[in-house]
């Protein structure tokens, strides 16, 4: 197949997925508006939710209720499949394009990534997979840190810190030597001491950080913000659900989709 036909059908597919994804998007903002009036009527005749407490970077604890940001629809909370994880390969040695599409407070706005397929090839390729599979659609972003770093946590759809796709990789890819994460990096979440528990959980850094390694290492950087941060730090400003320095976002943060190319 010319290098032409092959490259008019990966976008004719790639096209198909997106229009599959806002399709299942669309479907799901109706039943999620639903759930909400329902949480709202049982609000009023004393029903509530209990947001746990935050722990250390590698493996917080939020809420597992689904919860909406203003006019957002409630996040979609609970355990997703994956897939198998992507060879490193499928990066491609090239940049890709990620449009985050998030909701926060009822304002949404486009967070466009720039992922670095070549210094970390196979957080990329599980990014870009998972992000293709619809997997982030409707996740909460749930953890916020304001002091000591500055980041905010997404990729759980589980919303408790602890989830995954399915499956876990490592090694570390392009950590600083430094320790120092400029705002603006886009970088992988994994647990304390293990860089082979990389998964879905991803974390923005909207301030300069200092992020000291551990006995594996620092965090795998797959890219950076070349858009919209500014939300972030709107909802950083905010602060954290009970006024700590970390824990969930007072205003909710919704991941609406996720488009690549």
């Amino acid at each position: 197949m010319a290098a032409t036909k092959r490259e008019r059908e990966y976008a004719r597919k790639r096209q198909e997925q997106w229009e599959q994804r806002q399709a299942q998007a669309r479907a799901r903002r109706q039943r999620t508006f639903a759930i909400v009036a329902i949480v709202a009527v049982l609000a009023l005749v004393g029903g509530g939710f209990v947001v746990a407490n935050l722990g250390g970077a590698a493996n917080p604890a939020a809420s597992s209720t689904p919860q909406a940001a203003g006019d957002c629809p409630a996040a979609e909370v609970g355990a997703r499949d994956g897939g198998d994880l992507p060879d490193p390969s499928a990066a491609e040695d090239r940049t890709w394009t990620a449009t985050v599409d998030l909701c926060a407070g009822g304002t949404q706005t486009d967070l466009v990534l720039e992922l670095d397929g070549t210094a970390a090839p196979q957080a990329v390729a599980s990014f870009v997979s998972l992000a293709d599979q619809g997997y982030y659609d409707g996740t909460p972003c749930h953890r916020l840190t304001t002091q000591g770093i500055y980041v905010l946590q997404c990729g759980d759809p589980t919303g408790t810190g602890t989830g995954d796709p399915g499956y876990s990789y490592g090694p570390i890819e392009n950590a600083p030597k430094d320790d120092v994460y400029p705002a603006g990096t886009i970088a992988m979440a994994r647990r304390g001491n293990d860089g082979e528990s990389m998964g879905s959980q991803f974390f923005v850094v909207y301030q300069d950080s200092t992020i000291p390694s551990d006995t594996a290492g620092g965090y795998t950087v797959l890219g950076t913000v070349t858009s919209g941060l500014d939300a972030v730090q709107a909802v950083a400003d905010e602060g954290v659900d009970g006024g700590a320095g970390d824990g969930s976002p007072a205003t909710p943060v919704i991941i609406e989709g996720v488009e690549t190319q």
